[in-house]
């Protein structure tokens, strides 16, 4: 199967940031060239107008209805023949009533009158070439009546597409600096706001090869969340092998003493009665000792990520189990419980928690059971209540002290009370057991309250 390899963060973001870099680029490039363009070409627009008010202000109409157009006031550009701008004047019947010397050697292309006060600015082939031209139609007012005439003056584009490539040329060629310099400055930025990530990494190559525990460095506030996720995950996987390793610990050290009594019934001279008894004994005790010591070690812990359990319907779960196995007993059950009520605990360990302490009430209760849930300012309180015996005084300072190992619990109540008491200690949570003022035993477990 085909390995798919994603780009590395950094890369990612090079790239990202340098394709709308671009876009800008390209973008701010094409408006500030139209922009140019179009200012160029009001410039040359603007050019021949005034050239047409000046051939207007020098024309004169006779009243016989002849134009006079003295030659010797036109400016350089229309009285040159070599010149690239030349203008003419369209009379009556769309005949030529007058033409600059420029346009001598010039096309004079066929064009109509326009109607009076009409200005029009085209651009137009004449001859396979370019050409901007300048129209207004007036009509000149004689004592004989009124002459339309249309002044015409047409210039050539080369200028004007010049200074067009030596803009363009410019703008490209500080644009690409620019672009140039942009780049080196976000790589550099890219660099120094990606540090902490790198920093990161690098701690992490440093766990796993041993040289540190945790993260130690101080990171920004947007990855202050992330490094404290990783550092709690990290102290919950140690917690959880050290538990592995006292759990395994405990439990060699537990089956020593049933082992060495086995070992002693096999060769005990006693009648086959009482070494069946002896024997029975010792692998009960040692199936005790297993049981509880596999439930120690696999107690997940709090760690980060884990989802709200709902209390009441693992309380309700729990309840409708036990009492398939205390068939023989229909007690009162009273369950107080909200449903908003909630923890992130493990499953498996709430299960454990609710379970033994609901096992042993149902165990010892003789009419009657309470469980209840509610918060008690950053805490959840649950308590388990029944109407039996209760426990001596001394029994409960034994069975709450820790270190107490399984095969020196009292048998009904040490084993299930010592579980609850290291899942607690896990979860940094209190348990208190105590007994009710009328009768009976009362179970309270302290856990913090849930975000």
């Amino acid at each position: 199967m085909q390995q798919i390899v994603m780009m590395s963060l950094n890369r990612r973001i090079l790239f990202s940031a340098t394709l709308v870099l671009l876009i800008f680029i390209v973008g701010i490039a094409w408006t500030l060239d139209r922009a140019f363009y179009d200012s160029a070409r009001v410039g040359v627009k603007d050019r021949l107008f005034a050239k047409v008010l000046m051939l207007m202000g020098d024309a004169e109409v006779e009243d016989s209805g002849e134009l006079d157009v003295p030659t010797n006031l036109l400016d350089a550009e229309l009285g040159h023949v070599n010149s690239d701008t030349y203008a003419f004047i369209i009379g009556p019947a769309n005949t030529i009533v007058w033409r600059s010397t420029s346009s001598l050697n010039k096309p004079i292309p066929d064009i109509a009158l326009l109607e009076k006060g009409k200005k029009e600015f085209a651009q137009i082939m004449i001859n396979d070439e370019s050409h901007f031209i300048y129209r207004y139609g007036v009509a000149w007012e004689t004592p004989s009546g009124d002459h339309p005439l249309t002044f015409n003056v047409i210039t050539d584009t080369v200028l004007f597409e010049a200074q067009i490539d030596r803009y363009r040329e410019d703008l490209w060629g500080w644009l690409g600096v620019m672009a140039v310099l942009l780049l080196a400055t976000q790589m550099l930025v890219l660099r120094w706001g990606l540090q902490p990530l790198r920093k990161v990494s690098v701690e992490l190559a440093a766990i796993e090869s041993g040289h540190q525990e945790r993260l130690r460095g101080i990171y920004p506030s947007e990855l202050q969340l992330l490094t404290d996720s990783i550092n709690s995950l990290i102290a919950h996987e140690h917690k959880q092998q050290k538990r592995y390793r006292n759990g395994l610990a405990d439990l060699a050290h537990s089956l020593k003493t049933p082992l060495a009594v086995l070992q002693g019934a096999i060769h005990s001279e006693d009648d086959e009665a009482i070494r069946r008894k002896t024997i029975q004994e010792q692998i009960d005790r040692m199936d005790n000792t297993i049981q509880y010591q596999l439930r120690r070690a696999a107690t997940a812990g709090s760690s980060p990520g884990m989802g709200l359990i709902l209390l009441r319907p693992m309380a309700d779960r729990i309840v409708n189990t036990v009492i398939k196995a205390y068939r023989n007993k229909q007690p009162a059950i009273t369950v107080a419980i909200d449903d908003s009520i909630g923890l992130r605990i493990d499953e498996g360990d709430l299960m454990e928690l609710l379970g033994n302490l609901v096992d042993n009430a149902f165990k010892w209760c003789r009419s009657s059971i309470h469980l209840a849930a509610d918060y008690q300012q950053n805490q959840v309180v649950i308590q388990v209540k029944d109407d039996g015996p209760g426990i001596q005084p001394h029994e409960i300072a034994r069975i709450l002290e820790r270190g107490v190992r399984a095969d020196q619990s009292t048998p009904g109540h040490g084993i299930g009370l010592a579980i609850v008491r290291d899942i607690m200690q896990v979860y940094g949570g209190e348990l208190s057991i105590e007994n009710n003022p009328d009768s009976g035993l009362c179970v309270t477990l302290r856990l913090k309250k849930s975000k």
